[in-house]
């Protein structure tokens, strides 16, 4: 092998290195479950633990500023029209909704084009707020946590406005009453009511 051939290899699986380095990274998130000798290092101190101050339009127009959800236990969700497991979890966070009005506020932001959305929702109304997201929700939602930037992606905080819990991926209903149960006053009295009950038996 001449010289050339040899300098070209290096070059070669050095690059290389460098962009299994990146890839590996961006997948797994600032460096976490990464070799040392491959984890990059990322401006630290940017993320929110609580819940950020936002306005974003919903589907007329109108902004709608997060401060409106004081003092309920919020769950944000980052959803497009185009992502399965973000349609399949839309029905569940409906429901909690509706059980728990006056306790919690479902949100949904749309990282989707607003044409879209709005003929999603007129065949499937949804009865909590939804938000149209551009760049700024996309960053918002890496501050909060979405490292991979994937969706579906929720944040559940509580009604200080903390941070409990956030996923990337689809919700279960499992997950969401673990999550939520704590936070509402309605919740935990049924869930004492049925462990009542149950142990009457």
């Amino acid at each position: 092998m001449t010289a050339g051939k040899i300098l070209l290899a290096t070059i070669l699986a050095g690059t290389l290195s460098i962009g299994f380095a990146v890839l590996s990274q961006r997948w797994l998130g600032e460096g976490q479950d990464v070799p040392a000798a491959l984890a990059l290092k990322r401006p630290t101190g940017d993320r929110l633990d609580r819940l950020p101050a936002f306005r974003l339009p919903d589907l007329t127009g109108a902004e709608l500023d997060s401060g409106a959800w004081d003092g309920k236990a919020v769950v944000l969700n980052f959803w497009a029209t185009w992502c399965p497991p973000c349609l399949r979890e839309i029905p569940l966070l409906a429901e909690v909704q509706r059980a728990h009005p006056d306790e919690l506020q479902v949100v949904g932001i749309a990282i989707d084009i607003r044409e879209e959305v709005a003929r999603f929702l007129a065949e499937h109304p949804v009865g909590y707020p939804i938000l149209i997201g551009g760049v700024e929700a996309v960053e918002m939602s890496r501050r909060l946590g979405n490292r991979l930037q994937g969706l579906p992606f929720t944040v559940v905080f509580d009604r200080s406005g903390k941070r409990v819990y956030s996923q990337i991926g689809e919700l279960t209903e499992t997950i969401l009453t673990r999550e939520l149960t704590p936070l509402l006053p309605s919740a935990r009295e049924a869930q004492t009511a049925d462990n009542l009950h149950a142990t009457s038996r």
